[in-house]
């Protein structure tokens, strides 16, 4: 909680990023991992969340459309947009499955990526659109100096707070509805939905529902992602974002929220790192002047822990903690075997 005052702008920033990151990847954990409906189109709904609040809260000039609301309020509209535009795409998710629903979704990215650069009224093109500060009850999240307690707060250490709220708000939901009916019939759908719908759990309407969910948790990860960046920018909302989200959760752990947000930070906060140090690193120079470039190092990182959490970790970075327990126990027993074996009989 009282990170930023200690922490600088650059550790703030990284961890804003991972928070909105861990958003999105709760909400496709939920997806993929809770019901095994594997999506690639979640940039889509990143791209919606977004763009969503800079057109309602954004005031109209004579090249961006806006209807100038108030910021919260166009919050809260993203998120049900993002929610709206997944229910209209549930139908196909609630009757398609594995590979078949997974070539969908990505269709989902191809026609974002045409409507974001071509339409210029609601995205700006190629060049994006400012995104108008968060206001919430007249306190206005921009860059603002304000000081609290000596320490100068502008609009990234006012956003920390905004992205921890969102994100435990976001992370005690999610574990609930996994640990209620709803979370026990989607992993029945996971497991064997044959065997879920002999039961009575409505295979079909639980896909498409999940589905909303997490449209709604990548439509709110978009906004938030918006005011960290100041500008969206379509190139952002591609492909590349919806592979990174999928690893996330397999490195994270599929199927768990704490595996999200593990996954979330590791894939996020990484590249910036590497960025951040690169002149002390060998084998990786900055952006643009030769060499290996940090995003580079990272994609290799992601997919070499990728392959390291299917081979040795299938649980991913959230199971680690109770396999080293395991570990621990098992040499334990083996210690207590050897000591009992090497005692001599009186």
């Amino acid at each position: 909680m009282l990170l930023p005052f200690y922490l600088e702008a650059f550790w703030l920033r990284a961890g804003l990023f991972a928070m909105a990151a861990a958003i999105g990847a709760i909400g496709l954990n939920l997806l993929t991992g809770a019901t095994g409906q594997l999506s690639l189109g979640h940039a889509f709904f990143l791209a919606i969340g977004a763009y969503g609040y800079c057109i309602l809260a954004g005031d109209p000039d004579a090249n961006l459309v806006g209807f100038g609301m108030p910021p919260l309020l166009a919050m809260v509209l993203a998120v049900l947009l993002a929610g709206v535009a997944g229910g209209i795409f549930s139908p196909i998710a609630g009757r398609l499955r594995g590979a078949y629903l997974g070539i969908a979704t990505l269709a989902l990215i191809f026609i974002g990526q045409h409507v974001l650069f071509n339409a210029h009224d609601l995205t700006g093109g190629y060049n994006g659109r400012p995104v108008p500060p968060l206001d919430v009850f007249g306190f206005t999240f921009d860059n603002e100096r304000v000081m609290v307690a000596s320490v100068p707060f502008q609009a990234v250490e006012k956003l920390w707070y905004v992205g921890l709220l969102l994100l435990v708000a976001g992370a005690l939901f999610a574990r609930g509805v996994l640990r209620s009916r709803p979370g026990r019939a989607m992993n029945a759908i996971r497991d064997h939905r044959i065997a879920a719908g002999v039961m009575g759990v409505p295979v079909a309407r639980y896909r498409g529902a999940v589905f909303i969910l997490s449209s709604m948790y990548a439509g709110l990860a978009g906004v938030l992602l918006a005011l960290i960046f100041q500008r969206t920018v379509p190139s952002y909302f591609g492909l590349i974002l919806a592979l990174e989200y999928l690893a996330m959760i397999v490195i994270g752990g599929l199927g768990t929220v704490g595996g999200a947000v593990l996954g979330a930070f590791f894939v996020t906060v990484i590249p910036q790192v590497l960025t951040r140090y690169s002149e002390a690193l060998p084998l990786v120079s900055a952006p643009g002047t030769g060499g290996v470039a940090p995003g580079e190092v990272s994609r290799y990182l992601y997919g070499a822990a990728v392959v390291a959490a299917v081979l040795f970790l299938p649980g991913g970075l959230a199971r680690l903690p109770a396999v080293l327990r395991a570990r621990r126990a098992r040499r334990r027993a083996r210690t207590t075997d050897t000591g009992n074996n090497m005692e001599v009989p009186s």
